[in-house]
């Protein structure tokens, strides 16, 4: 079957990539260590990047722009990475931004951005095996059903993975800081979104009137969502806004007034985590089209004072896409000082990842 024969070719692929890397490491390695292996040797060919810039590999049709700005609350606790050709695989991409709380926060950020590659790669390599074995499964009937389950399946089981990790961990403290993750996985035409915490995700989709039009891919998991609040409160979690903080809504143990935590999904914090705290991702796919121009992912430092829509069009027209990331970040700066005098600024991150190879058609104009 042709869509067997693709997956199976995808694992071969991958497979040799880890075996190759194992030998390096005299046998000892497990997938893991193969995965991590794989992530240096991108990092040497220039294929990741974890700071502020552009990452534009040639005939890729991935363009990405990236920008973070300290906010006024002390280090910057926000962190960002983009991966080209994820996994050794030259139709994949993976980008993530990640938003630490707390007095060790820029430590917990950082170290999530680093073990969720590895463990998602490895996972994923881990499940594709399963799959590439099982004759029960009939990849040609649903094929992107089946890839859908195969990335959820593994980022459920990398991010279970990386907390536990980051539990573990004797030089990081996490018991009262954590990380907030949202990440894209983008394979062919199809991207994978996972999100932890209350970072989000939004689609520039082009209208039937030629306009720009947002989408947004992700739930901020806030305390108050319904389903969130449902699940802490049978967890006996508490949650109530400050006397000066009205809106804000914050998880609070049952007999103790901290942490109070603005959302309801990180990494780490596990102080909380027996009273509603979750690490668990909500995965979600979308299939892009010739109308999806980009997607922002961007820390809650930008959709607190930036609109969906305002996004889009900011980084819609900039002329130069390599500056997208930065002039947006900019303009949620200029909006913290305008909307929210008096009250400390936050770190402020975004990654603008433009689909398409060639700039956005002079048709295409944002509203």
């Amino acid at each position: 079957m042709a869509a067997m024969g693709h997956l199976s070719s995808m694992f071969n692929g991958l497979a040799r990539s880890f075996s190759l890397r194992k030998v390096k490491s005299n046998g000892n390695g497990d997938g893991r260590e193969a995965a991590d292996e794989i992530a240096k040797d991108a990092v040497k060919n220039e294929m990741i990047l974890r700071s502020s810039g552009c990452l534009n590999i040639d005939d890729s049709k991935n363009f990405a722009s990236v920008f973070s700005r300290r906010g006024e609350k002390g280090v910057n606790q926000d962190c960002c990475i983009v991966w080209e050709e994820f996994g050794c695989q030259a139709d994949m991409m993976f980008c993530g931004v990640f938003d630490g709380h707390g007095p060790w926060g820029h430590f917990v950020a950082k170290k999530v951005r680093e073990s969720m590659p590895s463990s998602l790669l490895c996972n994923w390599q881990e499940t594709l095996a399963q799959c590439s074995l099982d004759p029960d499964i009939d990849l040609e009937s649903d094929k992107k059903h089946h890839r859908f389950n195969i990335w959820k399946h593994s980022y459920l089981k990398a991010c279970a993975a990386v907390d536990q990790e980051l539990e573990q961990h004797r030089r990081i403290d996490s018991f009262n800081s954590g990380a907030t993750a949202l990440t894209i996985v983008r394979q062919g035409e199809l991207i994978f979104v996972a999100n932890v915490g209350d970072s989000r995700a939004v689609l520039a989709t082009t209208a039937d009137d030629g306009s720009l039009e947002p989408v947004q891919l992700t739930a901020d998991f806030k305390p108050n969502l319904p389903q969130e609040a449902e699940r802490i409160l049978q967890c006996k979690g508490r949650i109530f806004c400050l006397e000066d903080e009205p809106g804000v809504h914050r998880v609070w143990l049952p007999d103790a007034e901290s942490p109070g935590l603005a959302m309801s999904r990180a990494f780490g914090d596990y102080c909380i985590k027996d009273f509603g705290l979750i690490s668990v991702p909500e995965v979600t796919q979308r299939h892009i089209t010739s109308k999806d121009q980009f997607v922002v992912l961007a820390t809650d430092g930008v959709w607190d004072v930036i609109s969906n829509q305002e996004a889009v069009q900011i980084a819609s027209s900039t002329p130069d896409r390599a500056k997208a990331a930065k002039r947006l970040v900019q303009s949620a700066v200029h909006a913290w000082k305008r909307k929210r005098k008096g009250i400390a600024m936050d770190d402020i991150s975004a990654i603008c990842l433009f689909f398409h190879s060639s700039p956005l058609s002079q048709q295409v104009h944002a509203v």
